[in-house]
This record gives C-alpha cells, structure tokens and sequence, in this order.
C-alpha cells in the first residue's frame, strides 16, 4: 500500500488543499461574493474534496479509503459543475475556469489511480 503516515503527505490533498485556498479568494470577490447561494456551494464542495482524502486516510481498510476517495472524485464533478455557471454569470473568466477545471480534473485522476490501487492491493 502506498504508505502516507499524515494525510497531508498525499498529493492529491495537498492539491486540493491549494484548489480549496483559490476557491475561496475568487468567491470572495465582489460579483461572486453576492451569489450566497453558489457561493457557498461552490466552496462547501470543495472542502469536501479535501476532507473526504483525509478522512478516508483514517480509515481502518485500504476499501474505505478508496470508498472515500470516491466520494472525493463526486465533491471534485460538483465543483467542476458549478464552475459552469459562474462562468456563465461572468463571476469567473474563461482562464479561471479552464485553470480551475483542469486542477480538478487532476486532483480526480489522482484520487482514481490511488482509490485503484488500494482495492488492488493485499487487503
């Protein structure tokens, strides 16, 4: 099993973590800040990307965290979504949502490959 002794050692929380930080700074901003809803969607989401790594990192199994990571795969689908409609209401700019949307693509592939390799691993 890939050995990680803190979550903050696994490069997809580590990510997360830095996409979660931005999440919050663009929503912040005057235009997005207004949409509480969104808003607070947006960035509930996303914490849940990070959150879900770690806590499925404390798990007892290798099949819960890699159930976890999934979950974490979902919140990452969520943001990329809402990513949609700010940048439909202009609370974002297309170079935003591109650099926002490839980071979540990465991060889900990321979580993909590790929740893989621990349900292939010895138990």
């Amino acid at each position: 099993m890939a050995k990680f002794s803190k979550f903050e050692e696994i490069q997809a929380w580590q990510k997360a973590k830095d996409l979660t930080l931005l999440i919050y700074k663009i929503t912040a901003e005057e235009k997005f800040a207004k949409d509480f809803g969104l808003k607070d969607q947006i960035r509930r989401a996303s914490v849940s990307i990070m959150a879900n790594i770690a806590e499925g990192h404390g798990r007892r199994t290798k099949v819960e965290f890699a159930n976890f990571l999934n979950i974490a795969r979902g919140s990452a689908a969520e943001v990329q979504s809402h990513l949609y409609i700010a940048l439909e209401l202009n609370y974002i700019n297309r170079k935003e949502f591109d650099e926002l949307y490839q980071t979540l693509t990465e991060i889900s592939r990321m979580t993909l490959a590790l929740a893989q390799y621990l349900r292939t691993t010895d138990k």
